[in-house]
């Protein structure tokens, strides 16, 4: 697996475990929403600075936007469809 696919894919995975959609990183990090799709896709060559506010976002550091992916896992799956319950 390349670089770019293991950024996209440990980016995907973070977000969905968040509970992000791509729509809020995108807005959270200051990026554009098709970038983040294409990052996640592997498509991007991204930035120091990219990574930097994804990392930001997902509150992680930005290390573990390239820890290693086994090949064998499943691509991480999207978030549950539909609205959160409002918080009371």
């Amino acid at each position: 697996m390349d670089v770019r696919t293991t950024i996209g894919w440990n980016v995907r995975r973070l977000r969905v475990a968040k509970g992000l959609s791509q729509e809020r990183l995108a807005l959270e990090s200051g990026i554009d929403r098709s970038y983040v799709g294409r990052v996640e896709r592997g498509s991007e060559n991204v930035t120091v600075a990219t990574l930097e506010a994804f990392a930001t976002v997902l509150e992680v550091h930005v290390s573990e936007l390239f820890a290693p992916v086994d090949p064998e896992s499943p691509r991480p799956g999207p978030l549950a469809s539909g609205r959160k319950a409002k918080g009371g």
